[in-house]
């Protein structure tokens, strides 16, 4: 059986996991693309959305790496709110998304699984989250779940006790709004400690073991 992990989280010094105001123009909220600065010149980056080079980045090469399926929150999946108007919209990521296994998308509204090319099939959960993580791990058999965000998921998962390491890119920007990972959690009374930390230029990597 894998271990349920969180890769390649990024989050601002002040602890905001995404900006405000999430909308189609805006995936990651206002400010929010600066979270992922430490992200986008790595090869692993680059070679998602298909161009060459980028830099070495063992963190970005390990965010997508040993997954059999992911979790991600219906903010991650869209900027759509409430019932589905009609199945046009795909997600973020074109017709080959990044994930390239089964994804399960927590939303309180139905709607049928997607396939998409590369291997990535969406399938939408209205059971909560338990029934999702045990809907992935049935499906990732001995490889790892990744709960892919957003914070809202993140959160749920660590309440829960499900998250069995978690990787956090520290940026150093501050953000004042928008959705703050920590607030309210007691880590250390949840079983957490920082096994790891790697200071570089763009963030400061931080891993916390269960």
């Amino acid at each position: 059986m894998g271990k349920v992990r969180v890769r390649g989280f990024a989050v601002s010094i002040d602890g905001f996991g995404a900006g405000p105001d999430q909308s189609l123009e805006h995936p990651l909220g206002k400010g929010g693309p600066e979270l992922m600065r430490w992200f986008f010149p790595t090869r692993a980056f680059r070679s998602m959305i298909g161009q060459d080079g980028g830099t070495d980045d063992r963190f970005a090469d390990t965010g997508m790496e040993g997954f059999g399926a992911f979790i991600l929150g219906r903010n991650m999946f869209g900027p759509i709110r409430g019932e589905w108007p009609d199945d046009a919209w795909k997600g973020w990521w074109g017709d080959n998304p990044p994930y390239h296994a089964p994804a399960f998308i927590l939303t309180h509204h139905a709607r049928a699984p997607i396939v998409m090319e590369g291997g990535t099939t969406f399938h939408f959960v209205t059971e909560g989250i338990e029934a999702a993580l045990a809907q992935a791990k049935a499906a990732a058999g001995d490889l790892d779940v990744k709960i892919g965000g957003g914070v809202s998921t993140v959160r749920q998962y660590l309440l829960a006790g499900e998250i069995d390491e978690m990787h956090l890119a520290v940026s150093p920007i501050v953000l004042g709004r928008g959705e703050h990972l920590f607030a309210g959690i007691d880590l250390p009374s949840l079983g957490y400690r920082v096994t790891e930390t790697v200071p570089t230029e763009l963030a400061t990597h931080i891993v916390l073991t269960r």
